[in-house]
């Protein structure tokens, strides 16, 4: 009799002249809760946009609404030491300029865990806030065009956050700007532009994150010290899609990914861009992608060590005429390796050498790519290999080809190059 009651109601709040309940103000709400104690909503729809600048929890129970109502963001955290979780956050406004977010954080020490944020421009901004836990949300942007939606999570001169085991999806992306020592960890992100994005931050650790069917998976741009370890990234494969991307970035840790199905795998540019620094790749899965790595200028300071190269259309690309043999290449498996093992230590007799013969046209000339894999480009490039009209470029010498496709991680010990200890300074990043 309850449940028919209820539903009698609910219909006639449908019928003309009946006016459906206005959502109730949380505000006051907010304002009445002592610090320190607790706030938990009954089910139903609270109205926003809400301020909170005192140390509390705001917990829905999976029950409660908050809805800006197309109005500035929904929560706007400004204190320490607050927890908001269990919500589903609605409804910001339309400002890229004001950042209208699900949540915008303002303060540090704070918690936003278990939110389900959807037409909400932003996720969650995080700017000069530090110490904070962002772990399982699910956020998606506005129903908008892919570079005109907000970024799922955005962190601006913030330091020692956590971000972790978020979904993410139809967003445009997720940055870090300006911001050292955060940890980024066991995300998912599908359907987005950059899966994540970094820009002038130095030393965080990004492990253990899924990025599939994005533009780009990771991109850091003039940011040193990163570690990008045990990623799974794939499907990245538009025409400027790239798994993992560095630009002008030095001392990174780069181990243990799997990178498939990619436009380019990875993306060296000017990287390492400091002097005497080294980058180092090391135990990545590298597979099944139109370019395994490519560089876009001839650059050193690269190690590529105990990586498996398996059956990428080009595994190996330079644009400008250019050569990667600069760079250190050593244990490394290459599915197109032809040597023998004769004395079966899983290391390949003779070195592994990669020339290119007709891809320097494609790799020279971008619209030359149209061609690539063509039946035409593949017979110039039978023609190269058997009678080459000129010199062919030597990309890649392997000394020491690893048989084994299964990918090899380096010890601690192998780690440090030219005076730089990774581990050591992911440690030292972290506070350990």
């Amino acid at each position: 009799m309850r449940m028919l009651a209820r539903c009698g109601w609910l219909l006639l709040g449908c019928l003309p002249g009946w006016v459906l309940a206005e959502p109730i103000p949380l505000q006051p709400l907010i304002d009445r809760t002592p610090p320190g104690e607790t706030l938990v909503l009954e089910a139903g729809t609270y109205a926003g946009p809400v301020v909170i600048d005192k140390p509390m929890i705001l917990d829905g129970r999976d029950r409660a609404t908050i809805d800006a109502g197309g109005k500035g963001s929904v929560i706007v955290l400004r204190t320490d030491g607050a927890t908001i979780r269990n919500l589903h956050l609605t409804g910001s406004g339309e400002s890229h300029n004001d950042i209208d977010a699900g949540i915008q954080v303002r303060g540090k020490y704070n918690v936003i865990r278990d939110n389900r944020i959807d037409d909400c421009l932003f996720g969650i901004d995080l700017q000069q806030a530090n110490n904070n836990v962002v772990r399982r949300n699910r956020i998606r942007s506005k129903d908008f065009e892919l570079g005109q939606r907000g970024d799922a999570i955005r962190l601006w001169y913030s330091f020692d956050n956590r971000i972790e085991d978020n979904d993410i999806e139809q967003v445009r992306d997720t940055v870090v700007w300006y911001s050292a020592n955060n940890v980024i960890a066991r995300n998912r992100a599908r359907n987005s532009r950059y899966s994540l994005h970094f820009m002038y931050s130095r030393y965080n650790l990004v492990e253990g994150n899924e990025y599939v069917n994005n533009t780009v998976g990771i991109f850091l741009m003039y940011s040193d010290g990163v570690v990008v370890r045990n990623n799974y990234i794939a499907n990245a494969s538009g025409p400027t899609g790239v798994g993992i991307g560095f630009k002008e970035t030095s001392d990174l840790t780069v181990e243990g990914n799997r990178i498939l199905y990619c436009a380019s795998g990875m993306y060296l540019d000017v990287s390492p861009f400091q002097p005497d620094t080294t980058n180092r790749m090391t135990g990545n899965l590298i597979a099944y992608n139109g370019i395994g790595v490519r560089f876009l200028n001839d650059w050193t300071g690269n190690i590529f060590r105990g990586n498996s190269f398996m059956d990428n259309l080009t595994q190996i690309a330079v644009t400008g005429g250019n050569t990667a043999n600069r760079n250190t290449w050593d244990g490394n498996h290459w599915s197109d390796y032809e040597g023998f093992d004769q004395d079966g230590d899983g290391i390949g007799d003779t070195p592994y050498k990669l020339y290119d013969y007709a891809d320097r046209l494609w790799q020279d000339e971008p619209y030359a790519q149209f061609f690539k894999g063509s039946p035409m480009l593949e017979v110039l490039d039978y023609l190269e290999r058997l009678a080459p009209l000129s010199e062919p470029r030597m990309l890649v010498q392997d000394n020491r080809p690893r048989l084994s496709p299964e990918p090899v991680i380096a010890k601690a010990g192998e780690t440090k190059e030219d005076g730089f200890d990774a581990l050591e300074q992911l440690r030292k990043s972290l506070g350990r």
